[in-house]
This record gives structure tokens, sequence and C-alpha cells, in this order.
């Protein structure tokens, strides 16, 4: 059986502006409240999700976004 390799989004909601450019990059990943905060500090992710996750953390302006990849060889379940 093959395991999935999740990716784990980090959402600093204390930097966190509320200018929702994750959600807009990666609607499918970043869920906003109505002031366009993020409504999840951690999530996991598919690692097909992985690049469209580093693309929202590259748009945030106030770089509230972390994506963690596990390394080659140590998958997450």
């Amino acid at each position: 059986m093959q395991q999935s390799v999740l990716v784990v989004v980090v959402t600093d909601t204390a930097q966190c502006a509320g200018h929702a450019r994750c959600s807009a990059v990666a609607p499918e990943i970043f869920e906003l409240d109505d002031n366009g905060f993020n409504v999840d500090a951690v999530r996991q992710i598919s690692a097909a999700q992985s690049v469209s996750a580093q693309r929202a953390a590259r748009a945030c302006p106030e770089r509230a976004i972390a994506v963690h990849v596990p390394a080659a060889g140590k998958q997450e379940i």
C-alpha cells in the first residue's frame, strides 16, 4: 500500500492582515472568514497541492504562511 505524502501549511494568524491573496491564488486550500482572515492556523494538504500552497505563501504580503514539505524518504501519514 502506498502512503500519501501530506504537506503541512501553517498560517501565523497574528500576522495575517486579511488581504485574502492566499485564497485568491489557492481557494481550494485556504478558507477565509467574512473579514478575509484565515480560518485554520494549521492544515494538511496533499503533495499535489503543495505548488499552489507555495504560490499562495509567496503572494502573502505579511509572509504569514509557511509550507512544510516532508523530506524525501520521510513521508508522513
